[in-house]
């Protein structure tokens, strides 16, 4: 059974990732998995310079979900690539880097880094960059860069021009919006070669008694089963919209049929997140999973299911 594909110009040998934030900045799950059997491990996101991130409590239970508020914690791109790249490259995984910024200058610095030690042989395992781009733009009153056309193209051409080349952009959008097709659209536009679909679904929980945030940092996203639906739906309506746009699909991620579903739905890979909070083992459980569910519906080609949902009488996503 054939379970290798591509997104984009990034061949992997099985569609199955982690997602950003939820295994470290490095190697951390390797103590749980073989890294280099999964199709990548995406890194937690890095900026150009170190950033403490919210205050705690910065996680909490929401049924099967999650909402979190980390604020983005690390140690800054030089700092990564020094300390954190190589033992997580020494595992024999393929690596994308998520990168995030308050500003476009702080997207192109970081992108740029990133750039310059891939182009002197100091990234290694490194086949893409995924441009975290739900982020606050100081520039433009604090509103997130993904939540308008503007704002994403701002935020890819800045890491395009960062990078210069050298590497693929994954941009990864939020939900929070009204027309994601058009989010998407405006990010190949502007140079990203695929979509991650999606980010966390912004959320809020209170204290009834005193009416105060339980988040250290106010607000939070929710993550987790609760969202999966929402993913479905966007990877579907991106795939219908923009059928020659490469996506990896995230959100609610843990179990073989689970990724399946996103696949179906038009998904090329998928990322496995909120899972590995309560199992470690998450992504290799899932990987097992889906090649069990494609052996009992008897697919022996990852192509067969790629985009199903969007074939002639096949239901719809109305």
């Amino acid at each position: 059974m054939d379970l290798g594909t591509s997104v984009g110009s990034v061949a992997l040998r099985n569609p199955v990732m982690t997602a950003s934030g939820t295994s470290g900045r490095g190697r951390e799950l390797a103590d749980y998995m073989d890294l280099a059997t999964l199709g990548a491990v995406v890194v937690k996101s890095i900026s150009a310079r170190p950033w403490a991130g919210n205050p705690a409590p910065r996680l909490l239970p929401k049924g099967t979900g999650m909402l979190n508020s980390v604020g983005l914690e690390n140690p800054g791109i030089e700092e990564w690539l020094r300390r954190d790249l190589p033992a997580l490259a020494a595992t024999g995984a393929f690596v994308v880097v998520s990168i995030w910024g308050f500003t476009t200058d702080a997207y192109r610095d970081v992108a740029a880094a990133v750039g310059k030690a891939h182009a002197d042989g100091n990234a290694p395992r490194v086949v893409a960059v995924e441009a975290n781009i739900s982020c606050p733009n100081v520039e433009d009153r604090r509103r997130m860069f993904a939540h308008s056309s503007e704002g994403v193209k701002a935020a890819v051409e800045a890491v395009a021009e960062g990078l210069q080349g050298c590497l693929p952009i994954w941009a990864k959008l939020s939900p929070n919006v009204t027309d994601l097709p058009a989010m998407a659209g405006a990010a190949q536009a502007a140079g990203a070669s695929a979509v991650t679909l999606i980010n966390t679904v912004m959320g809020l929980a209170l204290d009834p008694a005193t009416g105060r945030p339980l988040l250290g940092g106010g607000g939070g996203g929710l993550s987790g089963p609760p969202i999966h639906p929402v993913a479905v739906r966007a990877v579907f309506d991106c795939r219908a919209a923009l059928p020659d746009l490469p996506i990896v699909g995230v959100g609610g991620v843990s179990s073989g049929a689970g990724a399946a579903e996103l696949i179906a739905a038009g998904a090329d890979a998928v990322q496995v997140g909120t899972a590995n909070f309560a199992d470690p083992t998450s992504p290799a459980r899932v990987l097992r999973e889906l090649r069990e569910w494609a052996y009992e519906h008897d697919i022996k080609d990852l192509d067969q299911l790629k985009g199903i949902a969007h074939e002639r009488d096949r239901g719809s996503g109305t």
